[in-house]
């Protein structure tokens, strides 16, 4: 046994490291049901932080982002102001990546109108959080079962260019019989503008002639979310 080998095992143990094996044992026993979300983020912190007590920076995160969702989804700038480092919040990140991915492959080839808030729910996360404006698309088949879904445009704090040749052109390229228009405010007011509007009916215009149905055109706000359908604009 090496010098530093026999120091490492007459170290006395830090609190935090039983902590961190009865935590574990919690979860891998009884499930996640059984960890409040400071837990949960301490057990995703362990694989980035292994020796420091992270249950204070766990709770000081989600008291400062409101919750697991927002944690996951803050931004690199806001998070290094906690200390934490690039291994840490990328690994938030991928979680986050992890999650939505995981949701999309859930929602591809099913029905989507059988699971409208799904669908709802996805475009929420995938987009409340952006602090730019970005225009996805859904494409669904004759069926209405979702066979792409893609970000079509980016843009700035309060603006998305759109061109509706180029979804038109791409609805037939994946043999799209309908598509769920979504795009985020990031100001937070859902209320769709006359701008969103008048291009909206642009899109339904170029649509209509080759048979492609659109289905809804959802507006997502960091904390809610608005649909055309329901607004009677559709």
């Amino acid at each position: 046994m090496t010098e530093t080998a026999r120091i490492e095992k007459t170290r006395p143990k830090a609190h935090y490291e039983g902590h961190r094996d009865r935590l574990r044992a919690r979860l891998l026993e009884s499930g996640a049901n059984a960890l409040q979300d400071y837990e949960l983020l301490e057990v995703l912190l362990f694989a980035a932080i292994p020796r420091r007590d992270v249950k204070p920076m766990a709770k000081s995160l989600l008291s400062e982002f409101n919750g697991l969702w927002e944690v996951l989804n803050a931004t690199p700038a806001r998070l290094c102001s906690f200390g934490l480092s690039l291994n840490a919040i990328s690994l938030l990140r991928v979680v986050s990546a992890i999650e939505l991915r995981a949701t999309r492959s859930f929602l591809m080839d099913k029905p989507l109108l059988n699971n409208w808030q799904r669908v709802v729910d996805y475009c929420r996360d995938a987009m409340s959080f952006e602090t730019k404006e970005q225009f996805r698309l859904l494409f669904l088949d004759r069926r209405n079962r979702l066979i792409s879904e893609e970000v079509q445009q980016r843009g700035t704090v309060d603006h998305t260019p759109v061109y509706p040749r180029e979804i038109v052109q791409r609805a037939l390229e994946v043999g799209a019989g309908a598509i769920i228009l979504a795009h985020n405010h990031p100001s937070g007011d859902v209320t769709p503008s006359k701008a969103d509007i008048d291009m909206t009916r642009l899109i339904q215009s170029a649509c209509l002639p080759l048979g492609l149905t659109i289905h809804d055109h959802i507006i997502v706000g960091h904390d809610n979310v608005a649909s055309f359908k329901a607004l009677g604009l559709l």
